[in-house]
Order: structure tokens, then sequence, then C-alpha cells
């Protein structure tokens, strides 16, 4: 009898893929046998991930729930054109498990799996559950969540912590991850990331505190990963401060940026929140200013109530930025004891694979255990 499969549903950002990479690598060690599959978005970053990890994927027909006319009728259309198309890959692969991370593509993939009773696993991932999650919960026969969901304190039957890509993890010292960035030695490193779409908001705060505080920049260099197409410009901000840094658009192995760093400042999606705390690195966390509901900031605030993170509003203009979200970077920056004091809570905290966990727990349900 054939093994079946396991369809991994979710997309549309790194934060959905990255996880779902981190699972689907621990259920090649413990579950050789049974098939991996990934139903993403049609957006490129997907495509992109997906493909350098080696996972075949299939671009699901989705677009987010909204309740303007316009706008829900595209939802309507998609969902349909979305739903039948995950029915005919979950029977094509024999799917017999669908691990649900959340997103607007996991609606139409769990409603097809609902309809070929085929068991569905959510995996949570931001502490305050989307639409999506909320409405895949009441479908799946469980629920883990990647951390604690105070706004929805039920919502999940286990809280197993993020599931993280052994290249998210540095392997090697400082020194070690700096050299193959293409550092230098004897520099301290910050490390500017706005996590796979970029921050244009973030770029645009390091390129004034160039050129109005580039004082704190005595001693420091940066790694800097800038998403799409400013590249050449944020380049060109650190040459002319004279600032050593390199810029990137996109980076793999992020563990070696992790590892390199002495300090951060990043988005605080889940996933990236969950990568600083596992490399033990300071991070100013400024989340996606774009949320109505500012959920980003749920997920960096247990660190932050802690001590071991700092979290500040992205006013998303530079010259409102420089003030608060600067200032406390820079203080940091400067403040070599502090940054120390952070890195050893974070050190302390207790470490689980909970990649591998849900791995073992999909395998046991796609062999009917």
């Amino acid at each position: 009898m054939s093994a079946g499969s396991i369809i991994l549903a979710g997309g549309g950002t790194g934060g959905h893929i990255a996880p779902g990479i981190a699972i689907a690598e621990r259920l090649r060690e413990v579950a050789p046998s049974i098939a991996l599959h990934f139903a993403c978005s049609t957006r490129p970053i997907d495509a992109q991930m997906l493909e350098r990890a080696g996972f075949p994927y299939s671009p699901i027909p989705a677009e987010g729930f909204s309740p303007r006319p316009a706008k829900l009728l595209r939802f309507a259309r998609a969902f349909l054109a979305g739903r039948s198309v995950a029915h005919e890959l979950l029977r094509a692969q024999d799917a017999r498990c669908v691990i649900s991370l959340g997103g607007f593509v996991t609606a139409p993939v769990v409603h097809a799996a609902r309809s070929l009773k085929v068991p569905v696993f959510l995996v949570n991932l931001d502490a305050t559950p989307g639409k999506a999650n909320r409405w895949v919960a009441k479908r799946a026969q469980r629920i883990w969540s990647a951390c604690a969901t105070p706004g929805c304190p039920t919502f999940a039957t286990r809280i197993v912590g993020m599931p993280i890509r052994r290249i998210a993890i540095a392997s090697s010292d400082a020194e070690s991850c700096r050299r193959q960035l293409g550092l230098e030695r004897g520099l301290h490193t910050l490390f500017v990331t706005g996590a796979s779409q970029g921050a244009k908001s973030l770029n645009d705060l390091l390129m004034l505190m160039l050129k109005q505080h580039r004082s704190a920049f005595s001693g420091w260099q940066v790694y800097h990963l800038v998403g799409g197409g400013e590249r050449h410009v944020v380049e060109a901000a650190y040459r002319e401060a004279g600032v050593h840094a390199v810029v990137s658009t996109f980076i793999d192995h992020i563990g070696l940026a992790w590892g390199a760093a002495d300090l951060a400042l990043s988005r605080a999606g889940a996933n990236s929140v969950a990568e600083a705390v596992s490399n033990a690195v300071p991070t100013v966390f400024a989340p996606y200013p774009w949320h109505h509901d500012q959920h980003q900031k749920a997920n960096a605030q247990p660190f932050v109530d802690q001590g071991l993170a700092r979290c500040e509003i992205d006013a998303i203009e530079a010259d409102a930025n420089i003030r608060d979200l600067g200032r406390v970077l820079e203080s940091l920056m400067k403040d070599h004891p502090a940054r120390e004091a952070m890195r050893t809570g974070l050190r302390a905290l207790p470490q689980a694979d909970a990649a591998l966990e849900i791995a073992r727990t999909a395998a046991a349900i796609a062999s009917g255990d």
C-alpha cells in the first residue's frame, strides 16, 4: 500500500514558507517513505524559497477575504478556482494529511481536504491568529500554535514553539559567519532585515541615520537585507558615509546573518522573532506598520516584557522614525553591557525542536495512528 503524501499548505510570505520548509526537512528524516508537496500561493517568493529548498509545489489560486464588493467577488472566484485545483492536487498526491500553515491560500486547500476526508493539522504561527486560521480551526482535527495566543487563550491544544530551519540557526562562531558574508573582523555587526519582502521604512531610517548620526556607526558594520529594488541606493548611502556594509536582496542561509550579529533591527513576524531568539541576538523589533491590529507586536511582546528585546512603532516616515526607533537603536549600539545582558538572558531560554515535534505528529496522522 502506498504511504501517500503530506501536503503543506500556506504561503504568500517567507514567514509562512520557512516554517513549512523546517517541518518538511524533519519529515524527510522521520518519515522518508511519505511524499511531501507544498500547496502555496502564486507569489514569486514562495516559488523562489521552495525551489531553493528542493521541495515540489503547486501554486493555488487564492485571494484574501474582504467585505468590499469588488474584492469579495475576486475572493469568491479565486476560492472556487483554488478549491478545484487543490481537490485535484490532493487526489493526485494521495494526500493523507494536510498541514495548514496559515495565509489566505490555506482556505481552499482545507475545504478540499474536508471534502476528501483528509485530516487537517493546523499549525498557527502568530500570537494573533488571522482570519484564515480562525476559519481553518473550525475544520481541523488538531490545532497547535507556535506561540501563546493571549487574545484567544483556548485557540490551540498545544504551544509547541516555532518550527525553524536548521539553516536559520548559526552553525559557527561570529567571526566565521562574518567572514562568509564578506564582513570585516574586529567590528561590531548590526543586522538589518525587513524579512522576505524587505522594509522600505527601515531602509529609509538607516539612510537618514547615516546622514544625521554617522558617529553612532563608529566601530560598527552592517549586514542589510533590503528585499526588492533598493539595493543600489542603500549601498551608496553606506559608501558615502564611510560605513562598511554588505547589502543583499536575499539570503538563504540566514543563520549566517544572525550568527554574525551583535544587534539586529527587524520586523516582528513570528518567524523573525523566533530566529532572533533562537540565535540569542539582541533585537529592536519594528512591527509591520500597515496591519490594522498591529498583530506583529504580540509576537515580540513576551521577550520585551522579560527585557530581552525592544519593540518600537515603525512610524513609516524616516524623520519620525529617527526620533524614537532610531534613538532606541542608537542607544543599544552604544550600550555594550545592555546588549550582553540581553544576549545572556536569551541564551538561558529553553530550546526545543518544534519542527521535529510537528513532523512526528503529522507522520503519525498520515499513517493513521
